[in-house]
């Protein structure tokens, strides 16, 4: 009955009128012409920014912890199991589209995460939250819209993709040590509560600590494969590139497949414009304190994510000597390429790395959901335990759910977050442009960058003393 139900959305989305695809390229091709191809000029910026990321205050994390709670969703089953599945339905051609849709995504990820910090409110604690449903409700005032958007993101980060997480991380223990998935479900439930329970700084800080050691190692082991296989790289590059363009023998039907698996494995995994990131945007206290020192900080997170993370997944699978049927195909494609390559071990790093890269995203997606308790008023211990219990709930049953329908239902929510924020980024489109003019002409002219909001023109209001100094911060 539940897929009688997401399939149709699925179809309309991701499907037969590829609604999404068309949207996302647009909005990427939209905030690079607008932004003047920034993640082009200002590649190098981008990377100083993080010099002075580590400063936090009692209101915010800092922009390090916010860049790597950003990538605790991001670097997920996306990296391992999603470019699997790009590859497996899509063929090597995949790995380009990602590639695309990545750069363009760079631009619309800079883009909602300098409208995160700019709406950012304080919690009943004083600590900043925001995203999406906060530039809706304060940007445009569109509380309806805002609700929309919070309910959507409830029923993708709150439910469906700890679920799925849950599910890839507990197919790949099971398929290396034969463990029981209701057993992994559990496991990772009790874990996830005890890290969550703590807010997004408890988040923030675990973040911090795994997800920089998990990606040095991960890439790391790519750079070994590649070697071990350095006369297979040409060959490989160029059946990418033919294949992206259905120039190859597999002809005009492979190119669409391509396309759309890219395009569509791309977004989940970087997350560009499905307004799911803003969040950890606007829970830091940046350092140069503007709102688009937060933009760089996150654009930063969708070229390390697709552009450095995933192509190392695509080298992995596409210098191995495994099959590609061109059925579905999750996390044990990738484990069957990394046995191909090491053997047994290979397989148990696998699965360690996608139970480590996979349970980051799990924490990371209740701060995003718990973000948005705020706007219902319910950022209460009440309101905070019921979400916590359903939240668990669900990671514990999407061990042992149906790989198909797991990935359907994150489709489904990804969809309908991704329709709402890009049709609010856009009207948006004036306060992006105009804060970042802000901050380069600042830049440009060597000035100690920070923000006055009464100098700026920007679209609705911010949440009063947001932006104004307060004891402690």
């Amino acid at each position: 009955m539940l897929s009688n139900i997401i399939n149709p959305i699925n179809d309309l989305l991701w499907g037969q009128g590829q609604l999404l695809i068309v949207i996302l390229l647009a909005a990427g091709f939209w905030f690079s012409y607008k932004l003047r191809a920034i993640q082009l000029r200002h590649f190098k910026h981008m990377l100083m920014v993080m010099k002075t990321s580590m400063q936090s205050n009692k209101s915010g994390i800092s922009s390090f912890q916010a860049l790597c709670t950003g990538l605790s969703a991001r670097v997920g089953t996306g990296n391992l199991a999603g470019v699997a599945v790009a590859i497996s339905l899509g063929g090597s051609g995949a790995v380009f589209w990602m590639w695309v849709i990545a750069l363009l995504g760079m631009a619309t990820g800079f883009a909602e995460s300098v409208l995160g910090q700019l709406y950012k409110v304080r919690d009943e604690n004083g600590e900043f939250r925001g995203g999406p449903a906060y530039y809706i409700k304060l940007g445009l005032n569109k509380p309806w819209l805002a609700v929309l958007f919070a309910l959507c993101l409830f029923l993708g980060y709150g439910i469906s993709f700890s679920a799925m997480q849950a599910n890839t991380i507990a197919e790949a223990l099971n398929n290396t040590f034969e463990i029981p998935n209701h057993y992994s479900g559990l496991v990772i439930a009790v874990l996830a509560g005890i890290i969550v329970v703590g807010g997004l700084r408890s988040i923030a800080k675990f973040a911090e600590r795994i997800v920089p050691f998990i990606g040095i190692a991960f890439i790391l082991t790519a750079l070994i494969v590649t070697a071990m296989n350095i006369s297979l790289l040409p060959a490989m590059l160029w059946d990418i590139l033919t294949s992206a363009f259905g120039l190859n023998e597999a002809g005009a039907g492979a190119f669409g497949a391509a396309i759309k698996n890219g395009i569509q494995r791309g977004l989940y995994s970087n997350e560009a414009g499905a307004g799911s990131v803003p969040h950890a945007a606007a829970g830091a206290a940046p350092n140069p304190n503007h709102p688009v020192a937060q933009g760089y900080v996150q654009m930063l997170g969708v070229f390390i994510d697709t552009i450095v993370l995933c192509t190392c997944t695509a080298l992995i699978i596409l210098l191995s000597d495994v099959h590609i049927s061109g059925d579905m195909e999750g996390i044990s494609l990738t484990q069957n390429a990394m046995t191909s390559h090491m053997g047994d071990i290979g397989e148990v790093f696998i699965a360690a790395a996608i139970t480590l890269f996979a349970f980051t995203s799990v924490v990371a997606n209740y701060a995003y959901a718990e973000s948005n308790l705020h706007l219902f008023k319910l950022d209460n211990k009440i309101g905070r335990t019921l979400y916590t219990l359903a939240y668990l709930l669900m990671v514990f049953w999407g061990a042992s759910a149906s790989l198909k329908l797991v990935w359907s239902m994150a489709d489904v929510a990804l969809g309908l977050m991704t329709l709402v924020n890009v049709y609010a980024i856009y009207l948006l489109t004036p306060t992006i442009v105009n804060l970042t003019k802000d901050y380069q002409t600042q830049l440009k002219e060597k000035l100690p960058i920070s923000f006055d909001e009464t100098n700026i023109q920007f679209q609705g209001k911010t949440e009063n003393g947001v932006w104004t100094k307060q004891k402690g911060d």
